[in-house]
C-alpha cells in the first residue's frame, strides 16, 4: 500500500504562516508529480500547488507569490510555504501524488489537514 502522511495545519490570524507536510510511504515504484488540493466549504476542489518530479510547479493564481511548494525527493516528502495567509485560504488542504504502479498509474490522497485562517 502507498500512504500518505500529512501534517501541518493549524488556526493562524490573518497575515500569518503555515507550513504543511506530506511524506510518501510504501510500495512507490515512481512519482510524477505530488501537490496540495484545498476544499472550502461550499466551494470544488481545487488545485493549490504543484511539483513535478522534475522540478516544474504550478500555482493557483489566488495564492501565485504567497506559496511555494517544494520536494524532498530522498525523502518523498513534499512541503507547501503559506505565507500572508488570508481568511479566503481557510480549507482542509489535501496532499496528492500521482504514482507509477506496476502497470498504471494512480493517484494516492492524504487525509487531509485543517487549516483555519481567522483573528
Amino acid at each position: 500500500q502507498v500512504q500518505l502522511v500529512e501534517s501541518g495545519g493549524g488556526l493562524v490570524q490573518p497575515g500569518g504562516s503555515l507550513r504543511l507536510s506530506c511524506a510518501a510511504s510504501g510500495s512507490i515504484f515512481g512519482i510524477i508529480a505530488m501537490g496540495w488540493y484545498r476544499q472550502a466549504p461550499g466551494k470544488q476542489r481545487e488545485l493549490v500547488a504543484a511539483i513535478t518530479s522534475g522540478g516544474s510547479t504550478n500555482y493557483a493564481d489566488s495564492v501565485k507569490g504567497r506559496f511555494t511548494i517544494s520536494r524532498d525527493n530522498a525523502k518523498n516528502t513534499v512541503y507547501l510555504q503559506m505565507n500572508s495567509l488570508k481568511p479566503e485560504d481557510t480549507a482542509v488542504y489535501y496532499c496528492y501524488a500521482d504514482l507509477e504502479g506496476a502497470f498504471d498509474a494512480f493517484d494516492a490522497w492524504g487525509q487531509g489537514t485543517l487549516v483555519t485562517v481567522s483573528s
